[in-house]
């Protein structure tokens, strides 16, 4: 039985999951800290404010998993620095919590393309960002990182443009439903597996 800490719950594949978190007998509380509430649940502890980095300090029970499923686009965030935040220091501060509170199993939402060195802003805060969590020496540590994901009620402007090509592409750059991806960070999560395991886009379906 598994207490678990989850951040991103309100994003695409962060909802899903919380769902099957939900419904899964093996887990037994889900923290998940939140800027806007979530519908209240009978395994769900959901500390809510606008400062993410507050809620995590503020944890004090521990856990056995952490799930993060942070992830903006530049665009929504507004400026490159917001971006980087959101998706290098959150997603840090995020497992930091887990370890802090005596998780042994961080899984996180990376993206396709993941590349410290890359010239994209994109996927080279993806690709540092693992390189920081890497660096924290989890005993177990998965890094999922899906292609275009499908699911939003409302797709972005550039993924409904995309979503007829990135359909027909071979192997890891075909698109992914995000529930496939909540899926397998919920599976990989009760796994015994130790060190570090990457997951690229066509081993999530």
């Amino acid at each position: 039985m598994a207490r678990v800490l989850i951040t991103g719950a309100t994003g695409l594949v962060g909802g899903e999951l919380l769902q099957l978190l939900q419904a899964e007998p093996q887990v037994t509380a889900i923290i998940a800290p939140t800027r806007k509430p979530l519908p209240p649940h009978s395994k769900l502890e959901n500390p809510v404010g606008d400062d993410l980095s507050a809620l995590l300090a503020a944890l004090e029970q521990p856990v056995e998993v952490v799930f993060c499923c942070l992830g903006t686009t530049r665009r929504q965030a507004g400026s490159a620095a917001a971006f980087r935040y959101i998706d290098y220091q959150l997603v840090v501060e995020t497992a930091l919590a887990g370890r802090r509170l005596g998780a042994q199993h961080c899984l996180v939402v990376s993206a396709i393309g993941a590349n410290p060195h890359s010239l994209f802003l994109y996927n080279r805060t993806k690709g540092e960002m693992e390189q920081a969590l890497c660096a924290q020496n989890w005993p177990s540590l998965t890094l999922v990182r899906p292609s275009m994901l499908l699911g939003r009620a409302k797709p972005r402007l550039l993924e409904w443009l995309s979503v007829p090509l990135f359909a027909l592409l071979p192997g890891k750059w075909r698109s992914i439903a995000a529930k496939d991806v909540a899926q397998t960070l919920l599976t990989q999560a009760f796994r015994s597996d130790n060190g570090v395991k990457i997951l690229e886009s066509d081993q999530l379906r």
